[in-house]
């Protein structure tokens, strides 16, 4: 049975072209253009991930997933028109799984749609020890047992993808995530700590790829 979307637009253009998309690659689309609608559309237990626009007309997506999160788990795909960082971290803490600017991709977008709903349907793995193990407090991550040597940047771009499994992440999101200070900064930046990365657990597993790439999308790391 095909998963199906809700999604939350007030702009009828955007909604029919996400809609064509999903329904394009096997998915099931409904559309509403007002919160509280999205609201007891969830309460009706039928759908499995929401994509949610921030600007509606009567609350804020910003509020829809607020409340959303007081009764629901669904995961939630949040479209802004705007780019700050701030608007960003707020929908991300809140309880979105992933955030979308404006004008977009639709094919990107159904990506996301699917990396998303691939993750739950991930059976999980009973008594495994977790690949990953981090130490915030002594600025440290552990692979597989050992201590990785990285650098800020490295540590910094580990610790960005870890905190959200599954999350494909595109380069320009992981420079303003990671390299947000750096003056001199570019899509080859994020390339190339990658690959270091890649060879630094290699190092510990030789057929080790935790970090999986996206093409033409970006970067994401899978659960442990």
């Amino acid at each position: 049975m095909p998963a199906h979307i809700l999604v939350v637009e007030d702009e009828a253009a955007i909604a029919d072209t996400i809609a064509y998309a999903l329904k394009t690659e096997g998915f099931e689309a409904s559309h509403v253009e007002l919160g509280e609608a999205a609201l007891a559309g969830v309460q009706g237990g039928a759908f499995n991930l929401v994509i949610l626009d921030v600007g509606l007309p009567d609350i804020s997506g910003f509020e829809v997933c607020r409340r959303l999160r007081t009764f629901s788990d669904i995961p939630v795909i949040m479209l802004t028109a705007r780019s700050e960082e701030v608007d960003r971290i707020v929908g991300l803490e809140i309880g979105a799984d992933d955030y979308v600017v404006k004008p977009f991709s639709p094919r990107e977008l159904v990506a996301r749609v699917r990396v998303i709903l691939r993750r739950l349907d991930r059976p999980p793995t009973e008594g495994s020890v977790p690949a990953f193990q981090v130490d915030e407090a002594k600025h440290r991550i552990l692979f597989k047992g050992k201590a990785l040597d990285l650098t800020r940047y490295e540590f910094r771009l580990l610790m960005t993808m870890l905190a959200h499994p599954d999350q494909v992440f595109t380069r320009t999101q992981l420079l303003e995530r990671v390299w947000a200070e750096a003056e001199e900064s570019g899509d080859r930046t994020v390339d190339t700590h990658i690959k270091t990365l890649r060879a630094k657990l290699r190092a510990v597993e030789a057929e080790a790829d935790p970090i999986q790439t996206h093409r033409g999308l970006g970067y994401s790391i899978g659960r442990s």
